[in-house]
């Protein structure tokens, strides 16, 4: 059945206006981070007149980009990587029912995904068990929230042949061998969509730290946009180029992962 012109138009109509609305406020993100604060006051939305990609480094410095770098890269990886191996621990029996109330305990993971954050009762228990203002207790807690990893390992599990576990076990594999040998090569798709998901959470967080980590040596690089905020003015062309900066390990992430991403979100949609 041939397409009709009037359906093509609205079919590119629609493409074009979704690329607009990711696109521009990129753009103009771009745009203001090439003034200088005079050029942005006298006209915000106007174009830039020239390059100025000094601005990235005048912001690196003011900003102390360098010095909160490194802890946002051992909370990202090592929260990340504790947050794909507990989802994934957890969602292998869970999607086999090799656990007794697997469809509650699925429920559960379900319905904290719609709570709100418990910030106090969370503060008061970092508190009490000495977790507060260290880098471990931080990584802890942002561990504790497997978030929407867990449910997509468990729709992707569910779609591999349950008789791969029959046929280890009677070859002999354990349990741990089993999961790192041939359930995670399996899941390659769906593990790439949870890395990028729980990264983006943990890089751009900037209320845990604030709550949780007092000293200054251990905020994330997000710490760094609070320079360009002064009493009287911002600073807005150098805190474009500080989001911008901050938004750059996460493109470079995505790069790499982007050809997983759709397959294993689609992957994790299967019903339970």
């Amino acid at each position: 059945m041939a397409e009709s012109k009037s359906s093509a138009v609205f079919r590119y109509a629609v493409v074009l206006l979704m690329l607009c609305v990711y696109v521009l406020p990129l753009f103009y993100l771009f745009n203001v981070a090439m003034k200088t604060q005079i050029e942005y006051l006298k006209s915000p939305i106007g174009l830039f007149d020239q390059f100025r990609f000094n601005n990235f480094r005048t912001a690196w410095n003011q900003g102390d980009f360098s010095r909160y770098i490194w802890n946002s890269v051992l909370y990202t990886s090592v929260t990340t990587a504790a947050s794909i191996l507990l989802s994934l621990f957890a969602a292998f029996p869970i999607a086999r029912r090799y656990v007794r109330f697997s469809n509650l305990i699925y429920l559960f993971f379900t319905m904290s995904l719609f709570l709100p954050s418990p910030l106090v009762p969370q503060f008061w228990l970092a508190s009490q068990l000495g977790l507060y203002n260290t880098q471990w207790g931080y990584m802890l807690l942002r561990t504790g929230g497997t978030g929407i990893a867990f449910l997509m390992f468990v729709g992707y599990i569910k779609s591999v042949s349950k008789e791969l576990d029959e046929a280890a076990a009677m070859d002999g594999c354990g349990y741990l061998r089993f999961i790192f040998r041939i359930l995670f090569p399996l899941v390659k798709p769906v593990l790439a969509t949870g890395v990028m998901l729980t990264a983006i959470g943990v890089w751009n967080d900037i209320i845990g730290p604030t709550i949780y980590l007092s000293d200054t040596k251990y905020q994330p690089i997000t710490k760094g946009l609070f320079a360009f905020f002064g009493q009287y003015l911002n600073n807005w062309p150098l805190l474009a180029c500080g989001i911008m900066i901050i938004a750059a390990p996460l493109v470079v992430l995505y790069s790499f992962i982007q050809r997983y991403l759709v397959s294993g979100a689609l992957a994790g949609s299967v019903k339970f």
